[in-house]
């Protein structure tokens, strides 16, 4: 399953960055959430309660970040997995474009799930996966809007992680992302494992 779309935030390109590094605004903005953890500068891990068609179940992610441009776009990849209710995986590619004093936040997604989920269909899949996204940008867009000085700017402009080994495994995280769309956790969300 692929998905893009483009998001309008009303907040500088940095404070837009700095937000999606701060774990306690991702946990608020992401739907379902129950945890977020940060395991290190490229990887997090997340449980979501999600309910897509007539599967509902707690999803447990691993998320790792990867090609990382602060305050300009990173790769995020991973997986997340629901128990009987199936998996997704997948990756997301997300850019950070000045518009003046706003920020247009551009990302592609491409996803794959299975078990109960893929039973479901793409249609309701897709569906609720736009639905997730749009109840996490929106309380995103707001949380960044509210935040003003007390998110560190600082963050945006500082020197970008090393990237995870091939053979490190993606810790659990909502990716904004990832597993989300394929678990009703909108894999967009796994826009905000960008790591500090």
């Amino acid at each position: 399953m692929k998905m893009t779309d483009e998001i309008r935030i009303e907040a500088s390109r940095e404070k837009v960055f700095a937000a999606l590094n701060d774990p306690d605004i991702l946990r608020q903005a992401i739907p379902g959430c129950q945890e977020l953890d940060q395991i290190s500068d490229t990887e997090l891990t997340a449980t979501v309660q999600a309910k897509v068609g007539p599967v509902k179940a707690k999803f447990k992610g691993q998320v790792t970040l990867s090609d990382i441009v602060p305050p300009e776009s990173y790769v995020i990849s991973g997986e997340g997995k629901g128990g009987a209710a199936g998996f997704a995986k997948g990756g997301a590619k997300v850019t950070l474009a000045e518009d003046g004093s706003a920020t247009i936040l551009t990302y592609e997604v491409d996803a794959e799930v299975g078990g109960k989920l893929a039973q479901i269909g793409n249609r309701l899949i897709e569906g609720t996966s736009k639905k997730l996204a749009g109840e996490f940008f929106e309380a995103f867009s707001a949380l960044v809007s509210e935040a003003g000085p007390q998110i560190d700017a600082d963050t945006a402009t500082a020197p970008a992680p090393e990237p995870a080994s091939e053979t490190t495994k993606a810790p659990g995280g909502i990716s904004p992302w990832v597993w989300m769309i394929g678990g009703g956790i909108a894999i967009i969300l796994g826009i905000w494992l960008l790591s500090q």
